[in-house]
């Protein structure tokens, strides 16, 4: 009879209030959608630091000819500078932080360079005697970049020293920027989501007052007086979190495993399944905003 009273409760109040109803589900759909977003897209970057930090490299580019560059001043890099660049990437100073050196010759280069851009037409003009002798450095933590790229600049044969790991930070960065800003648009939509619930439960405890009085008359416990606006604003939550779970699990099924995984198969993605981890904190979030704005409400709203 208890469980049966308590459910009649909710439905009342849900019926006499379903405007604001509905706008808390949404209003917590759209918040939890940018958390999740948000947990997403540092879960990408993540994953993409992982796999390309891992295969970054230090390009040494040596000295072709005609080269301006002081360094290069005796004309285009020998056998014996590469041998003695080579010794001095893998000597013992330097063996904590260097795994592998390769050297790329220009015939290598310019398969390379054909792989990529072979299809172009202005890559046609392009000769192998054109491409530029390089050595590639596999670094153990790409991170002390600077400790290899210090000892080796400026040594004769070395036109230019260059990073891999610089071209990629502009974009984490960006990515990071994008991160900050969608948890910065998910924190007003909460906090709008728990002022929305908290004036839900409170049109529904005032409505509900003259019930509330009587039950207060008849001896009822404080929990049990307070536990329907409870679940009100629970159900209206939660809801909101399932919305927002489902949302995104379509929105990476579609535009992210459909179209972007099948296009740029270079990117380790993620998928549905890492949704499906993100979906219970977005559940979780939920029931807390449901919670906090049942106590700032309750507390003076159910008193007679």
């Amino acid at each position: 009879m208890r469980l049966q009273f308590i459910l009649s409760q909710i439905g009342n109040g849900l019926r006499r209030n379903v405007a604001m109803a509905i706008s808390v589900v949404l209003v917590t759909f759209i918040s939890l959608t940018f958390v999740g977003a948000a947990v997403l897209l540092q879960m990408q970057i993540t994953n993409m630091k992982d796999d390309w930090y891992d295969r970054v490299e230090v390009s040494v580019f040596l000295c072709p000819e005609g080269s301006s560059v002081p360094t290069c001043a005796g004309g285009e890099v020998t056998e014996e500078q590469i041998e003695t660049l080579q010794g001095v990437l893998t000597s013992d100073g330097l063996s904590p932080y260097v795994e592998e050196v390769f050297v790329e010759t220009k015939e290598q280069a310019y398969e390379s360079f054909q792989e990529q851009f072979g299809d172009q037409d202005w890559a046609q003009r392009i000769t192998e005697e054109q491409m530029q002798v390089s050595l590639r450095v596999s670094l153990v933590d790409p991170e002390l970049y600077q400790v290899v790229a210090d000892e080796i600049t400026g040594r004769d044969g070395v036109e230019e020293v260059v990073d891999q790991r610089a071209i990629l930070e502009p974009l984490f960065l960006v990515l990071n920027r994008a991160t900050i800003l969608a948890v910065g648009l998910a924190g007003v939509m909460i906090v709008t989501a728990v002022l929305l619930i908290t004036t839900t439960i409170r049109l529904s405890a005032m409505s509900r007052s003259r019930e509330t009085s009587i039950m207060r008359l008849v001896g009822a416990s404080n929990f049990f007086i307070q536990l329907p606006f409870m679940l009100e604003g629970a159900i209206a939550a939660l809801l909101g979190a399932v919305l927002a779970s489902a949302g995104l699990w379509f929105g990476v099924r579609s535009v992210i495993e459909n179209w972007l995984a099948d296009s740029v198969r270079w990117v380790n993605f993620v998928s549905t399944s890492d949704v499906l981890v993100v979906a219970p904190l977005l559940v979780a979030i939920g029931i807390v905003l449901a919670a906090i704005s049942s106590l700032v409400s309750l507390s003076r709203y159910t008193k007679v």
